[in-house]
């Protein structure tokens, strides 16, 4: 069976990591993969080896270091770029499946509807640095930016986390737009984590099968 490309979007603190956790172990016995076939997380910004050196200075909370809007721009598409080149295409090419924490489309919600960059500039550079890979599946885990702050409040913030509750409004009604015009998959992760996750079970089984 051929490799799939599955996609968990969503606004800091909607639990991707912990339903990535979930799925990862779920996956390679649900019956839907290959007998051969492996199971490749990875995650964005940081998948590849260069991309770990992108994420800390994308993520970097130091003010001195902070990079202008194009220039931040640039370094997500860089690190997906080396992410596709190293990372996605040659599991894909091997029928393996890839579950990616965010790819294209955060570049979109963040830095097109985030940081007001325009969105034909984002999606003209993204159709070079994706090089023709393109999700099979996009999940977005659906959270107010009110409950992400809430849920973060414990936690000290990376640079993007730091923006305030502004910015982060602009980026989820970024994703929401982005989910309605690619039919995306939207999932309430205002419910308990099993529910979530059998949610998305449901999901991967309806669409692969």
């Amino acid at each position: 069976m051929k490799g799939k490309f599955i996609v968990i979007e969503g606004i800091d603190g909607c639990g991707k990591t912990t339903q990535i956790d979930e799925i990862s172990k779920w996956l390679p016995t649900s019956g839907l993969m290959g007998e051969n076939s492996k199971l490749v997380k990875t995650r964005e910004p940081g998948g590849s080896l260069l991309g770990k050196k992108l994420r800390n200075l994308i993520l970097d909370n130091n003010k001195e270091n902070k990079p202008s809007s194009l220039a931040e721009l640039l370094l997500y598409s860089a690190d997906r770029a080396e992410h596709v080149s190293k990372i996605i295409s040659p599991a894909l090419k091997k029928d393996d499946w890839v579950l990616s924490d965010r790819f294209a489309d955060s570049t979109l919600a963040y830095q097109g509807y985030g940081r007001n960059i325009n969105l034909e500039i984002i999606k003209n550079i993204e159709s070079i640095v994706c090089q023709g890979e393109n999700p099979d599946l996009t999940i977005f885990l659906e959270i107010s930016a009110e409950e992400s702050i809430l849920r973060r409040k414990n936690f000290v913030p990376d640079r993007i986390e730091s923006e305030g509750i502004k910015f982060l409004q602009k980026v989820n009604e970024g994703f929401k737009l982005i989910a309605k015009e690619k039919n995306w998959k939207v999932i309430s992760a205002t419910q308990n984590i099993h529910t979530i996750s059998n949610e998305i079970k449901e999901t991967l089984l309806k669409n692969f099968s």
